[in-house]
């Protein structure tokens, strides 16, 4: 990979080793092993929070260098229940929605039938499907 340009190197990496190798990252597999999506998803969210990249490869890969350390690093400092990089670790907070009062209406229901003796109230004319005959008939 050292012939390649940044960008080829980047197109071959496909794992967080791989990344942390070629970088020259040391780590500990242990905590990649169980947060290699989370230390590359919050690789990935770092990048997109620096903004427009610099052009000359070297900054580039200085820059690389730090943002995937300080994402690595965060899951050595913690862990992937805490960081929630991911949305799913957000699906059970609570939610905010806003419901216009305009949008509020009440519906009027037809009133539910009286149940038969035995039966639901499911409207069947002669024994309910759930009745105890219809049962020992089955």
């Amino acid at each position: 990979m050292d012939d390649m340009t940044l960008d080829e190197a980047l197109e071959d990496l496909s794992s967080a080793e791989d990344f942390l190798d070629y970088f020259s990252i040391e780590y500990d597999p242990a905590i990649v092993q169980v947060n290699r999506l989370h230390i590359l998803q919050r690789f990935h969210d770092y990048l997109a929070k620096a903004g427009a990249l610099p052009t000359a490869e070297k900054v580039r890969h200085d820059l690389y260098v730090v943002l995937l350390s300080r994402a690595y690093n965060d899951f050595v400092e913690s862990d992937a229940l805490t960081e929630k990089v991911f949305k799913v670790f957000h699906m059970h907070e609570p939610q905010t929605a806003f419901v216009p009062l305009t949008a509020i209406t009440v519906t009027r229901q037809a009133p539910v039938p009286a149940q038969e003796a035995g039966g639901c109230g499911c409207g069947n004319k002669g024994p309910c499907h759930s009745s105890e005959a219809a049962l020992r008939e089955a």
